[in-house]
């Protein structure tokens, strides 16, 4: 029997397939045009872009920070150094080399091979790959960079880049105003990452106004770009380059005679000293002892030289002006005259005995004068600092509530808002504060306590200060502070100057200040500080203080303070506030009233600090005459 083969249904399905395949190209071929339409047409500028960043070197160009200068904008406290930061990526050191390597780099900078070593990974594995850079010297002279250029076909891993360095022209007193710069660690990165500007490389300030006002110093980085080939080597000549753009600079409110003033009157007793225009808040100088030199900071051992201070006796790295708190002891006595003629509750005229005794709640208060000042009025007790007369006032006529209420009236226990990154409030006690703080009833012998400006009462030399300016000014306070201006680094224009801003504005009737400042008046001609602030330039007004502090028996344990201002007769814009705390650790001799005067002196007479005690017997005599381990205390 003869079968006829039926092709038609195979030929049907290997057209099927040639159709499918046919349409399989064709959508390929329209994906590839769309492909290279995108590639050359849309996304030309973005693939230039990228060919353009592959094939260039980039290195940035580090900006210098702005300059900083006393009030007179002449005198540089501040300046930058032209210097280099030696890196090594020791991934890019054969393992074979690194020894090698390491030893001429070693020799190169002057250091042991051991300084290199430590700063870069101790596992060999590790290190061969690990891409970071390391920086292993900073301060580096051009000579020695050019040096490593010569050789650096035998220096693989190892480079060099522009890092400038703070030159502190003006140390001593100042370290505490300008503060210093360092590395930025990764948690102010974090910080300072949103602002701009800040890299993992940047140097920014970490104490004082270096830090306060960094972002005004910091300056935009610059960059220089080369067109390289795939090995990196360079194929243009002509670099394209960015510009770097320093940073602004500060003027100070610091006046460098008075600062300098100031430094030498305190000498080398651990304390402070501040001077403060109180018409407009200014600070003509701050002095805190001991200090330290800035310097120190450009070494390679940075840290170490950190924790050294960190650690020092007295604590050279604390500013006492604004951090340190001590009782504001009889200083505080200016408060509670105010309070007392503000309030009208007692009348100053009315006179209270004193025996140099108080006794209460089964405990004897003694006054520091121990035989009594007899009957004394406040102008009186304020003048020869009775503790008796304020013990008896501040337990029958104010009472807590009040005391505490006039001495937050003066800017106690708050910030004073001064232009530094830090601050202390100081306390301003009270029976809930006790409470919620000791867990403790507040007592009768407390408010005794405060109404002389001992117990829990703290307070900076600079809170004193503004308690005494806004005696000066009749009430009003004005936010201390360090900034006068912020000019332009490459022509000097004026960008912004400081305006003054009044912090505290009291209702207390200008009768009232006008009676106080008589009062203190009073204190300088007639009271306790008499024979050390006699002045023949120039009228001061103001009020001692001694604070008692925890020490041994028959050592020194008492704080000496001076807060005073002048010329007492002159308008409020012509005159000075002169704060002065010497602490209870220095040998005692009751120093802060002569110091006070020696600056005033220096200041009104123009005289420089050997000239003012050349000029006035009575600290020439002080100086002459006092004996080591003499103690006595005088308010």
């Amino acid at each position: 029997m003869y079968y006829s083969k039926d092709y038609s249904d195979n030929s049907i399905s290997q057209n099927s397939r040639s159709l499918v395949l046919g349409l399989l190209v064709i959508v390929v071929f329209i994906l590839f045009l769309v492909r290279l339409y995108n590639l050359q047409i849309r996304d030309n500028n973005k693939w230039r872009n990228e060919v353009h960043i592959i094939s260039s070197q980039t290195k940035t160009i580090p900006a210098q920070r702005g300059e900083i200068y006393d009030r007179s904008g002449t005198l540089r406290m501040v300046e930058n150094a032209d210097s280099f930061a030696v890196d090594v990526v020791p991934g890019q050191i054969p393992s074979v080399q690194f020894d090698t390597v390491v030893a001429k780099l070693a020799a190169f900078l002057g250091v042991k091979k051991k300084d290199i070593v430590k700063k870069l990974p101790s596992d060999s594995k590790v290190r061969a790959n690990d891409f970071s850079s390391y920086e292993v010297k900073i301060n580096v002279p051009f000579e020695v960079v050019s040096n490593i250029a010569e050789n650096l076909n035998d220096l693989p891993g190892v480079s060099w880049r522009s890092k400038p360095r703070r030159n502190y022209l003006v140390t001593g007193s100042m370290s505490h105003v300008i503060g210093y710069v360092g590395d930025i660690n990764n948690e102010e990165f974090k910080m300072l990452f949103n602002k701009g500007g800040y890299t993992k490389r940047s140097i920014v300030g970490k104490m004082g106004i270096e830090k306060q006002y960094d972002s005004e110093l910091q300056g935009i980085e610059g960059s220089e770009s080369r067109t390289v080939d795939a090995r990196g080597r360079i194929i243009s000549d002509t670099p394209h380059i960015e510009f770097p753009k320093m940073g602004n600079n500060i003027i100070l409110t610091i006046d460098k005679r008075i600062q300098d003033l100031a430094e030498k009157a305190l000498g080398e007793r651990v304390g402070a000293a501040v001077v403060l225009r109180p018409s407009n808040g200014e600070i003509l100088a701050m002095v805190s002892y001991p200090f330290y030199d800035q310097n120190i900071f450009n070494s390679d051992d940075a840290y170490t030289e950190y924790k050294k201070l960190e650690s020092a006796k007295n604590e050279p790295m604390l500013n006492r002006v604004v951090n340190a708190i001590y009782p504001p002891a009889s200083t505080f006595k200016t408060i509670m005259s105010t309070a007392l003629l503000s309030e009208r509750s007692y009348s100053p005229y009315e006179k209270i005995s004193c025996t140099g005794l108080m006794n209460y709640g089964n405990h004897d208060f003694h006054c520091h004068q121990s035989w009594g000042h007899g009957y004394l009025d406040m102008r009186e007790a304020l003048a020869q600092s009775c503790d008796v007369y304020y013990w008896t006032v501040g337990r029958d006529a104010l009472g807590v509530e009040k005391i505490a209420s006039y001495a937050k009236e003066f800017g106690f226990g708050e910030s004073l808002e001064v232009d530094l990154p830090s601050q202390s409030a100081g306390t301003v006690p009270t029976p809930q504060w006790k409470e919620r703080r000791l867990h403790e009833k507040w007592l009768g012998g407390d408010t005794l306590n405060m109404s002389i400006g001992q117990g829990y009462t703290l307070v900076t030399p600079l809170h004193v200060a503004n308690m005494m300016a806004m005696v000066a000014n009749g009430g009003k306070i004005y936010r201390p502070h360090l900034l006068k201006e912020i000019r332009d680094s490459s022509d000097n224009k004026l960008i912004s100057s400081y305006k003054p801003q009044i912090l505290h504005e009291s209702n207390i009737a200008q009768s009232v200040w006008k009676e106080i400042q008589n009062d203190l008046r009073y204190v300088i001609t007639d009271g306790t500080p008499e024979y050390p602030l006699r002045n023949k330039v120039v009228k001061i007004a103001g009020k001692t203080g001694t604070a008692e502090v925890n020490g041994p028996k028959n050592q020194n344990h008492w704080h000496s303070w001076m807060a005073c201002y002048a010329p007492f007769d002159a308008p409020v814009e012509e005159q000075v506030v002169v704060v002065v705390l010497v602490e209870a650790v220095n040998e005692w001799q009751w120093w802060a009233p002569f110091a006070s005067n020696i600056i005033f002196q220096g200041i009104f007479a123009n005289q420089t600090y050997e000239e003012a005690v050349a000029s006035l017997p009575t600290v020439r005599e002080k100086m002459a005459t006092f004996g080591n381990g003499v103690q006595y205390r005088q308010e």
